[in-house]
Parts: structure tokens; sequence; C-alpha cells
């Protein structure tokens, strides 16, 4: 399942994220990448533990813990602290697949990445290229959203992020794991999820919806993973 959830910054706010990341000292993006990774990756990355990033995290993991659509769709358990990438003229990261575990800087607990994140800070027209290339089942996707708004979408997928050739391109991008490990079943319950709003809205009197809230929760307690 790829899926967009608009708006989680406005404009003004994306725009003072983006005036503090141009002040602010970067890394090689190599640091938190795996062997593999590594030799495809070619873009600049606020350190973990990052003051600013942690600032930018903390913000985004708010908003995203009070957005139905998010929590409907990951059922998260566990997020990694988001990190803050930027992609200037020439940046790059070719195809890869994210590691299986990632362990937060200081912290003994793991993650399991279930499911991929990216936020995009900078506006589309501000840069050329840039765009997230996801292959799922569906074919391979090219993602390139407003600032503000964030893409959700399976850790096993193989993806990229094609050259910047103009300007530069900030994202924060994060892990999660989920209650329910297998993308296919999420899926299942996030559809089964929808329509029962969907019908609540439309005929909230109708005796059915009793039965499906009820086999929707059965479902999440027969895959549930704590």
């Amino acid at each position: 399942m790829l899926l967009h959830i608009p708006g989680l910054f406005d404009a003004d706010e994306t725009a003072r994220i983006r005036a503090a990341l141009e002040q602010t000292d970067w890394a090689d993006g190599k640091i938190t990448a795996g062997y593999q990774s590594a030799k495809a990756k070619h873009n600049l990355q606020l350190p973990e533990g990052h003051a600013l990033a942690k600032e930018i995290g903390a913000a985004l993991i708010e908003r995203l813990w009070r957005n139905p659509r998010f929590m409907s769709a990951a059922l998260p358990h566990k997020v990694f602290p988001p990190l803050i990438n930027c992609y200037r003229e020439g940046g790059n990261f070719d195809f890869h697949i994210d590691n299986a575990l990632r362990q937060p800087q200081g912290s003994h607990e793991r993650v399991r990445t279930d499911l991929s994140s990216t936020l995009f800070l900078s506006e589309p027209d501000s840069y050329d290229g840039g765009e997230l290339v996801i292959q799922d089942t569906y074919g391979v996707q090219q993602v390139k959203l407003g600032a503000g708004d964030l893409v959700l979408y399976p850790g096993t997928s193989l993806h990229k992020v094609n050259p910047v050739t103009r300007g530069t391109r900030y994202a924060a991008f994060f892990w999660t794991q989920s209650l329910v490990r297998e993308d296919s079943q999420r899926t299942l319950l996030f559809e089964m999820d929808n329509a029962i709003q969907q019908l609540t809205a439309d005929v909230p009197d109708h005796p059915a919806l009793v039965q499906l809230t009820g086999t929707y929760h059965n479902l999440l307690r027969r895959w549930i993973e704590v």
C-alpha cells in the first residue's frame, strides 16, 4: 500500500523549517546507511540526535499520532525517530531496500521497518528531479509531493531518489514498526476501516455496522503482534 497523507505542516511552517535547514551544518548521508546502501547513497543528512532534527521529528510524530489516516493505515507500534536529509544538485540515492531493523542512537530498543515514510519539506517547483521512485505490486510509482505532505509505503519496497538537477530537496524520513507485520493484512484493515467510517457517516444507524466493526476488531486481534 502506498498512501499520500497531505498537510501535516502548512506553507509557513515548512518555509521556517527550510530557513533553519539552510543555516545548519550537514554530514554525509552515508552515516546511517547499511553497507550496500552506502554505495548508492549520495546526499547530505543531519546527524542522529541533532537538535534541529529532534525538534522537527518531535513535531512530526505528534501530528501523526493525531492523524486518523496515518493511524488507520500504519497501526503504529514503534517509530524510529525521524531523520532529515538534503539533496543538492547531483544528489541521488539509487535503488535499494531499507534495512529490516533500525536501532535509534543511544537506545537498546530496535525497530522493525515495516513501513517507510518521507515527509517532503521543499515545494516541488523549487527543484528539478528528486522524485521518490517506488516499485510495488502495481508497478513503478514516482512521488513528488507538496511541502508538508507525507508518503507512506512498505519498507520491503525497492525504491530510489532520482538525481536532483536544480535546487535543493529537503525531506524528513523515518520507519514504523506496525502492530500488524504483513502489508496485505494492514491494507485489508485500512480499507475495511475506511468503509466502516463511510457507512457511519452515510447510514449511522445501519445494524450491519456493529457486525462490521466487530469483524474488524476480530481480524485485528488475530493479526496483531505486541
